[in-house]
């Protein structure tokens, strides 16, 4: 039995079919599960990877997901009739499938190079732009088509990360002590299209830097910053990345001073940032965790999401990011340290840095960025979050077992 892939079309003559969706409940309690039995064949029908429906459905039912290509299975928290789940699949194939000049479903998910997701109509030629408000086009420009054909993608995240999303399941409200799931999502990607619009008129072709990963560590503070400055300023050869980076610190505190409360908005760093030929230096992430930052740092990072989102654009920038973090936090404001697994969530739930990075960050000590005693005293307090990880991920594959 075949459905039109467009369900408002009525027509038996209707070429373009799909599967129904087929579900069946398993478990009971708080380990409920559904899973999709047919979302392989559901996904090749809408030439869609099939990891984007199941994102989909987690968004879209706050639940968390679990998917495994290799051994066909793919779970959604909590208990949804079939009925159910191919209602909200109508709301994935509209807006991530069907043309939206000629409502045909022969498109292609293509990536334009200032970042924008465009449907790439192949029966009129058309091509009508994406959502990139919904929280599912951010995973799929991290997770672009390409690299997801035939299961073989670069994971994100580990086994579990990329099986969990945010609501529902393992509550870890006694970890954090924080919002809920649902809450802390709550505004995320709200203004994203418009930081995209403007970021992405302002961005221009930038030169790739080479970078090390054992150069040295950016002290932020306001003292090291100037004193760099001037000490750079005699100096002729020095290295002009080292400069431009001290520059954009530099200006961000320059920015915050004579009396400003806030740092400059991210559409002006990110232009900085652009200005200085910095946006492909790892390090910049390093600088930026220690700026964008105060006691408020929960909620500043789903603020700051779209901008963390753009910028880490792979492992190094995110190795930094969690150097200036531990930084930040060891030295700046060691108060704020009881609260990083809440921070850690933030991270993960907003998809900014990938839970590998996490896991690594907060299994082992380094001296890299901070004191090592400093370093042990930061990473402890992450055990909770990474355990939390731990916990989930063995309870993932425990599931697969049951079935095989």
């Amino acid at each position: 039995m075949s459905i039109n892939i467009c369900r408002d079309n009525n027509d038996p003559f209707y070429r373009y079919k799909m599967p129904p969706i087929q579900a069946k409940v398993e478990g009971k309690g708080n380990g409920i599960k559904t899973a999709v039995l047919n979302a392989a064949d559901v996904a090749r029908a809408l030439n869609r990877p099939v990891a984007y429906i199941i994102k989909y459905f987690g968004f879209e039912l706050g639940a968390q997901t679990s998917i495994s290509v290799d051994k066909d299975r793919f779970l959604v928290n909590g208990a949804h009739q079939p009925s159910k789940l191919q209602d909200v699949l109508d709301g994935f194939i509209n807006k991530f499938v069907l043309c939206g000049s000629c409502k045909n479903p022969e498109t292609e998910i293509t990536i334009a190079k200032d970042d924008d997701l465009v449907r790439d109509c192949k029966a009129c030629g058309q091509r009508t732009p994406m959502d990139l408000r919904h929280k599912l086009s951010s995973f799929i420009l991290k997770n672009p088509p390409d690299s997801m054909k035939d299961g073989s993608r670069k994971k994100k995240k580990a086994a579990t990360a990329s099986a969990n999303v945010r609501g529902g399941g393992i509550s870890i409200s006694d970890i954090a002590q924080g919002r809920s799931q649902a809450d802390a999502e709550e505004g995320d990607y709200s203004d994203d299209d418009e930081l995209a619009r403007q970021i992405n008129a302002a961005a221009s072709s930038l030169q790739q830097i080479e970078v090390k990963d054992d150069e040295w560590a950016v002290d932020m503070s306001e003292e090291a910053v100037r004193a760099r400055a001037l000490a750079l300023q005699g100096s002729e050869t020095s290295s002009a990345k080292y400069t431009n980076l001290d520059a954009f610190g530099e200006w961000i505190l320059s920015e915050t001073a004579d009396g400003k409360d806030e740092i400059p908005n991210d559409v002006e760093i990110y232009k900085k940032a652009a200005e200085l030929e910095q946006l492909q230096e790892p390090k910049i992430a390093y600088v930026l965790a220690q700026v964008l930052f105060d006691e408020d740092i929960v909620e500043q990072i789903s603020e700051h999401a779209p901008l963390l989102q753009k910028v880490l654009i792979n492992d190094n920038f995110e190795k930094q990011f969690l150097g200036g973090l531990e930084r930040f936090l060891g030295l700046e404001r060691p108060k704020l340290i009881p609260i990083l697994p809440k921070i850690l969530l933030q991270l993960y739930n907003n998809d900014i840095i990938s839970e590998e990075q996490i896991m690594d960050f907060g299994t082992r000590c380094s001296k890299r960025f901070v004191p090592k005693e400093v370093s042990k005293k930061v990473r402890r307090a992450a055990r909770p979050f990474i355990t939390w990880l731990q916990s989930a991920e063995s309870e993932e594959e425990g599931s697969y077992e049951d079935v095989d």
